[in-house]
């Protein structure tokens, strides 16, 4: 479908609405309608599949896990047989992946492009949720499932004078199709996250002048770019659902196995060894966890990690002062970044690095920025500064639940969720990924989470129900969240993790920090006990199809 049928989306009646059509949101799409043959459609604001896939197709996108960690495996064929050619999928092939799925189980028919819902409300005594699109559309559907993406929420602030501006300024997250030719023109990148270390590392020579404007310096590995292990094509040709099984039983589902040694129960000389072996395989993810289990939560294990990184920004780059400005100062507890040659980047002449923290950005002038009071001359900004991550494309969504109770007020003071799957008093509004996950890698998490709300909508649909959860469990979940949070290293580390990042949003827990095996079982624990902390109820009349 397309934004040519929006005509015939007013007066839809459905069973499930699906928002996002993202690695989540195609899963839980395949499975309402090829499993259960509920009436269910896809909405993305995108005209194609992909999530953040669709949108970030910036200089340099890639994944930072291994590739192995974004494919499917409820397809145990395309699992087994889907050839990744590197390590790390670009984004290209990462989405390409996604489209051929999508092609494959016949759900792009499914889903309507360039539609964005605005508004849902919930109506009571249909039992039925009522969504608005951006351009006035009205569709009802008794289950709404959001898959609106963790890192989907574009954060760019704006500064000053930007209008006045006679360059371009593009943002990463929304990045031209056209991508547009930067050779020979002075660059600004905007941030130095995930995404803005992959931009500079890609466009350092080969645009005329490069400009790092930089607020808070990274602890930066190398990622170990290079083509698919054989190895593990192998491993997964021969027994694809066993190495699935082996990756969801891990901590973090990142397609490694963490590490259980302290890095203080170590000699200084086998530390060093395995720090220097991570180093030289790269993968910013193993090197915080799989080299030693308590640099995450103790404060004298990290200091190992960022002296041992310190020392190899001290021996790359070539300038003292250069390096100082390059180094944190705060603990290694942020998402680990990871990119190939990032502080060989800064021995280059035509690569300019900028504390805006100390200089700041002041304004936009016609011909550039003015940087603690001087003017840097360039061709082209990029905003490379994050994402309202986990709550913000939720509460871009005018949600209201029972009683008229807003979701945003709901979560004025943080996010609420059972289990990262319900919010109490939004019946029938299940998430994919919502706050209160596991703080895991995605793809396969996002498949069980699916698996495990789809056996939630089967038993509604035997007593034509609705969904909702009880208030008490919600929270008893949450303080579950924020006490595992609280021993560690994260929770006083400035980061999106926790929110600091988006100026005015609520600083706190936004995750389940026990691991995806520990996950799985408390999960296990509570279908066990008839669902404990999920309320199915009969409504009188239930519209639409159900399950024969």
């Amino acid at each position: 479908m397309n934004d040519s049928n929006s005509a015939a989306l007013d007066g839809l009646q459905l069973d499930v609405a699906v928002i996002g059509a993202g690695v989540g949101g195609l899963y839980a799409l395949h499975v309402m309608k090829n499993e259960l043959g509920m009436k269910a459609q896809g909405f993305d604001e995108a005209d194609d599949v992909g999530g953040t896939w669709y949108w970030n197709r910036y200089p340099g996108c890639r994944v930072d896990t291994e590739s192995t960690v974004y494919t499917y495996s409820f397809d145990l064929d395309m699992f087994q047989n889907w050839n990744w050619s590197e390590r790390y999928a670009k984004q290209e092939e990462v989405q390409g992946y996604l489209s051929a799925v999508a092609d494959k189980h016949d759900l792009k028919s499914a889903i309507n492009f360039g539609t964005r819902i605005e508004k849902a409300d919930w109506l009571e005594d249909e039992g039925r949720w009522l969504l608005t699109t951006k351009n006035g559309e009205r569709i009802t559907a008794r289950y709404v499932i959001e898959s609106v993406g963790l890192l989907s929420s574009t954060y760019a602030p704006e500064f000053p004078d930007q209008d006045k501006f006679k360059g371009d300024v593009l943002v990463s997250s929304k990045w031209p199709k056209d991508d547009p030719d930067l050779s020979d023109k002075r660059v600004a990148v905007i941030g130095t996250g995930s995404t803005g270390i992959q931009i500079i590392t890609e466009l350092a020579g080969k645009v005329g002048h490069l400009h790092v404007l930089q607020r808070t310096p990274q602890w930066v590995v190398p990622l170990g770019i290079g083509p698919f292990p054989q190895k593990t094509r192998e491993r997964i040709k021969k027994d694809p659902k066993g190495f699935r099984d082996w990756a969801l039983d891990t901590g973090t589902v990142f397609g490694f196995q963490e590490s259980t040694t302290s890095a203080l129960e170590v000699s200084e000389e086998e530390r060093q060894r395995i720090y220097e072996a991570a180093w030289q395989k790269g993968n910013g993810f193993e090197f915080l966890l799989g080299t030693f289990s308590d640099l995450t939560v103790t404060p004298e294990a990290n200091k190992t990690a960022t002296d041992f990184i310190k020392s190899k920004i001290d021996s790359i780059v070539k300038d003292p002062e250069t390096a100082k400005k390059l180094t944190p100062t705060d603990y290694y507890a942020k998402r680990p970044l990871a990119a190939d040659n990032y502080y060989e980047v800064y021995n280059r002449d035509d690569v300019s690095l900028h504390d805006v923290k100390t200089n700041k950005i002041e304004r936009f002038t016609e011909k550039g920025l003015i940087i603690g009071g001087e003017e840097v001359e360039l061709d082209v900004v990029i905003m490379a500064t994050g994402f309202d991550a986990m709550t913000g494309n939720y509460l871009k969504i005018d949600t209201t639940g029972r009683d008229g109770k807003k979701l945003r007020d709901a979560w004025s003071d943080g996010p609420h969720t059972y289990a990262g799957l319900a919010v109490s008093g939004f019946p029938n509004l299940l998430m994919v990924f919502g706050p209160f996950s596991p703080f895991t890698s995605q793809p396969l998490v996002h498949e069980w989470q699916v698996d495990y709300f789809t056996d939630l909508v089967k038993k509604a649909e035997e007593v034509g129900g609705v969904i909702d959860v009880d208030e008490e469990a919600q929270e008893n979940w949450v303080k579950i969240c924020q006490e595992g949070m609280a021993g560690t290293l994260f929770e006083v580390t400035d980061s999106w993790i926790n929110g600091a990042n988006i100026p005015g949003k609520p600083r706190t827990s936004m995750w389940y920090m026990g691991g995806m095996s520990s996950y799985m079982v408390e999960m296990n624990k509570i279908r066990d006990e008839d669902y404990r902390g999920f309320k199915i109820s009969p409504i009188e009349e239930t519209r639409g199809s159900k399950i024969a």
